[in-house]
């Protein structure tokens, strides 16, 4: 930014802006907080608001604490279809709902959400995940799909060209042959293996919302 217009965003002269940068005065406490305010929302801002995501955030400062929410994309169970095939359309993407996710936490990397259909990850554990819940996902880029995924840290939403879009976890990933073993939560489904060629996205889920059932 210019002085001037580094001025204006913090409410302050040009005369100002200069005798802090020369050192012959202290910027006041109360600039020094709306400044950081500005940092944090154009790091936030930098991280998330990637040409290639179709996501976007809110930066709120209310009482000089900044609270920050991001809107995802929602892929719903209606829409799995309809992504398989647009998931690299830029005015497709545009189309799907979005909804809020409160950042607790530095979030970095490229966004979706996914809602949960079919009960196979649903269990008798706590990480049960039931249909109707939300999956949000970070993608996980194709060049780490070279070197093994961290299998043991997340589960997974892999976009499959013929078994579509599924949430499972991967217990098994043969870099040199390219084979991932998936594993459903639930003890009904079997185990089985797909090659990575016929992969299209992998994400890792990062937070679920579960639906709430009634007893």
């Amino acid at each position: 930014m210019t002085q001037t217009t580094f001025g204006e965003t913090l409410g302050a002269s040009l005369r100002a802006v200069q005798s802090w940068e020369s050192g012959d005065r202290n910027m006041p406490k109360s600039t020094e907080i709306l400044l950081q305010q500005k940092l944090e929302e154009h790091k936030l801002k930098s991280q998330l608001n990637d040409p290639k995501s179709h996501y976007n955030i809110e930066v709120n400062h209310i009482n000089g604490l900044t609270s920050s929410i991001m809107y995802v994309p929602l892929v719903n169970q209606y829409a799995y279809a309809g992504y398989l095939n647009g998931f690299s359309d830029n005015e497709y993407m545009e189309t799907l709902p979005r909804i809020p996710f409160i950042l607790d936490k530095e979030y970095k990397g490229e966004y979706l959400c996914f809602e949960v259909k079919g009960d196979s990850m649903e269990c008798d554990s706590e990480e049960s995940i039931s249909e109707g819940s939300i999956l949000l996902c970070r993608n996980v880029r194709k060049d780490y799909w070279k070197s093994k995924l961290h299998i043991h840290k997340w589960d997974f939403v892999i976009v499959h060209k013929e078994l579509g879009i599924v949430a499972k976890r991967i217990i098994n990933h043969d870099v040199d042959k390219g084979i991932l073993t998936l594993r459903s939560l639930n003890s009904f489904y079997k185990d089985y293996d797909i090659h990575i060629k016929d992969v299209q996205q992998i994400f890792n889920i990062v937070e679920v919302q579960q639906k709430r059932k009634r007893r």
